[in-house]
């Protein structure tokens, strides 16, 4: 167990600082009010995910310590937006598209909620 904790937290610390340097590159050349940097590292978050997923399965590897490296810490770290992906399209694959929409918009719309109430409590 303690490996595999590891392996999270140093994909999780690989992808946390690739985020950071994907929000630092992306100001260089942007300055608008569209957050870009958050939107590439979603895209390339969900991308990597279904690519790494992929991979796995593939290559019977679903429950390696690479999978933890790569989809939990690297991934988790870079973006969670990719493991939100990688769950809606599972919801959508098992024919559970009512789950799926369901699950969209109470995460977006509870998510602005706790932004909110967050930012109201600490006032």
């Amino acid at each position: 167990m303690i490996k595999t904790i590891l392996y999270v937290a140093i994909g999780g610390a690989i992808g946390s600082v690739l985020r950071f340097l994907t929000t630092l590159l992306v100001s260089r050349f942007w300055s608008n009010q569209f957050p870009l940097a958050t939107f590439i590292a979603n895209v390339i978050g969900c991308f990597l995910i279904g690519l790494f997923i992929g991979i796995l399965a593939k290559n019977n590897l679903n429950d390696s310590q690479l999978k933890w490296f790569l989809v939990t810490g690297f991934c988790g770290g870079y973006t969670t937006f990719s493991a939100f992906g990688m769950e809606n399209f599972n919801l959508f694959q098992n024919n559970n598209s009512l789950m799926a929409f369901g699950y969209m918009a109470l995460s977006i719309l509870l998510g602005l909620f706790a932004v909110w109430f967050g930012l109201l409590l600490s006032r």
